[in-house]
């Protein structure tokens, strides 16, 4: 009895103290001047000796998701919040901003505030109407005492400043947008945050030395490649250009990258991110154009790297497995300039040459982020180059491996799983049913069924869609056929995606169907996907 009473009286405490956290949370407003900093010290000792986290702001473009007018906002944690307004105030790059918000509470830590402050800034990228001003100094994804207790507190915070016009939308379009996925301020999982670490610190090694570098980030889908990439673009930009070491905390992961030395080496960088597919480009490239040090068009297709002027210092490319080799194209005009790019590049139309080829042509150190797994069109790369690419990199030690799930609930086992289930020869069994635990995975025999069941998930968390590998014509792609049906199963009657840019957010992509191509990538609340199995459909 007396465990079960202790459970009790620990379950009680929990909930009470969560509670107070909501109440006892004070948020305190005010001008961002040297007298209005002063002044406000004097009220209270905890405002110049007191954990806090804190929002700055210039007014701009409050209350209005769609203003075309960004508000530059900034997010930072201190134990003396007077001392570090007046830090800031003395800093040429925040003289513009106008307003102040601290927010205090008793319970507060160091752990505690660095969470909150990471929470904020990537929910404040991710809301579409603010330019974040931060760095990516380096916080990541770390536990400590009560962690989800003080979590449950933050949402809390959100809707305080939500009121207040800090933030235009809701906790989840914020967590739906691909702004907030492929937001450059994530804190990085510990594999992540190691290879950045490595990957940066080599670079720098051989940029110094003169030397050519290739390396190779691979993953399951879901370990987070992406985010990495668009991360490690951000950090090289923050420490190509940081003008003022004021708001560098020197505890985080990568604060010993900003010195003179490394803004020296970095000083001409040239960087490109590499983006096969064109849905998944766009959306990154909308990120990049909100957020400072990035432009849109760093962000290209294979294409427009093998045709720009000069080298690059780094490319990155994203789905390397997506890069082509020499095979008919999607459009005619995409088979002239793959012999000319080719043409220029080596001296000779030579056929052999891939796209891979164009991107180490094109670039004195390259990064790949791949999964060989996920080729899934003929002109995408073969197994074998990729492989040779993958062995080269391992002898050299530039090879990193990321294993942390990030996107399925269901870990990685759930991953090798459906992999083993569309294996036509599996090397082996499951022993045992695998266990998901509370993740929601179903097989279903009819498509009107799990048609239905992707519509009422909709209705209740929103980004749930049904895709498909391209089994059927695409009859309805072209315009005197848009009415047309494009996948007939039983008496369900369904067309393709009649978007080819960001058609997951589109208007009418809960009615559609979406191509595997067009939705690799992307993260989804849940997904209905319909296999074909020679002439069987599997309904997962």
């Amino acid at each position: 009895m007396a465990g079960k009473h202790s459970f009790v009286a620990e379950r009680d405490w929990v909930q009470f103290h969560t509670k107070n956290l909501q109440t006892m949370m004070k948020l305190a407003r005010l001008e961002f001047s040297q007298t209005a900093v002063t002044t406000w010290k004097f009220h209270d000792e905890k405002h110049g000796n007191w954990p806090v986290v804190y929002v700055l702001d210039d007014g701009n473009g409050a209350g209005h998701a769609n203003s075309n007018k960004l508000k530059d906002i900034y997010v930072g944690e201190t134990l003396n919040a007077a001392s570090r307004m007046h830090q800031h105030l003395k800093t040429p790059a925040k003289q513009h901003l106008k307003n102040i918000r601290v927010i205090i509470d008793e319970r507060f830590n160091k752990s505690v505030c660095l969470d909150l402050e990471s929470y904020l800034i990537k929910m404040l990228a991710g809301d579409g109407a603010n330019r974040v001003l931060n760095r990516n100094n380096g916080i990541t994804e770390t536990q400590y005492y009560q962690r989800e207790m003080y979590r449950e507190g933050f949402r809390n915070i959100f809707e305080r400043l939500k009121a207040e016009g800090v933030f235009t939308r809701s906790i989840p379009e914020i967590e739906n947008s691909n702004l907030f996925k492929l937001s450059p301020f994530k804190a990085l999982t510990e594999d992540q945050a190691n290879s950045v670490e490595e990957i940066v610190n080599g670079l720098l090694i051989d940029i110094e030395r003169g030397s050519k570098s290739t390396i190779v980030i691979q993953g399951d889908p879901g370990t987070g490649k992406t985010v990495m990439a668009i991360y490690m673009i951000k950090l090289l930009m923050d420490i190509k250009t940081f003008t003022s070491l004021e708001d560098l905390d020197s505890e985080l992961r990568f604060s010993n990258f900003f010195t003179e030395r490394n803004q020296r080496l970095l000083h001409d960088l040239r960087i490109g991110l590499v983006v096969p597919q064109q849905s998944l480009r766009k959306s990154i490239q909308i990120v990049f154009e909100k957020t400072p040090g990035l432009q849109e068009s760093m962000v290209m297709d294979p294409f427009k790297a093998g045709e720009a002027e000069g080298i690059f210092d780094l490319l990155l490319v994203d789905e390397t497995h997506r890069l082509n080799q020499r095979a008919n194209q999607a459009a005619a005009n995409l088979n002239i300039k793959f012999a000319t790019i080719t043409s220029e590049l080596f001296g000779s139309d030579d056929k052999s040459k891939t796209q891979l080829d164009w991107i180490r042509a094109k670039s004195r150190h390259q990064i790949f982020l791949l999964d060989a797994a996920q080729s899934v069109r003929p002109a995408d790369l073969p197994t074998d180059l990729l492989s040779g690419l993958v062995a080269d990199t391992r002898a050299s030690g530039r090879h990193f491996q990321l294993r942390t799930q990030m996107r399925v609930k269901a870990g990685s086992d759930f991953v090798s799983y459906v992999r083993w289930i569309l294996d036509p020869h599996p090397l082996s069994y499951p022993r045992v049913r695998l266990d998901f635990g509370e993740y929601d995975f179903r097989s279903f025999d009819s498509v009107a069924h799990m048609r239905e069941q992707i519509f009422q998930r909709d209705a209740e968390v929103g980004l749930s869609r049904m895709v498909a590998g391209f089994a059927w014509p695409w009859k309805s792609r072209m315009r005197k056929n848009r009415n047309e049906i494009d996948i007939e199963i039983g008496q369900t009657q369904l067309r393709w995606n009649s978007a080819t840019t960001d058609w997951i957010a589109s208007s009418k992509a809960l009615e559609e169907v979406g191509s595997i191509h067009t939705v690799q990538g992307y993260d989804l609340n849940y997904v209905g996907v319909i296999i074909v199995c020679g002439r069987e459909q599997l309904l997962l």
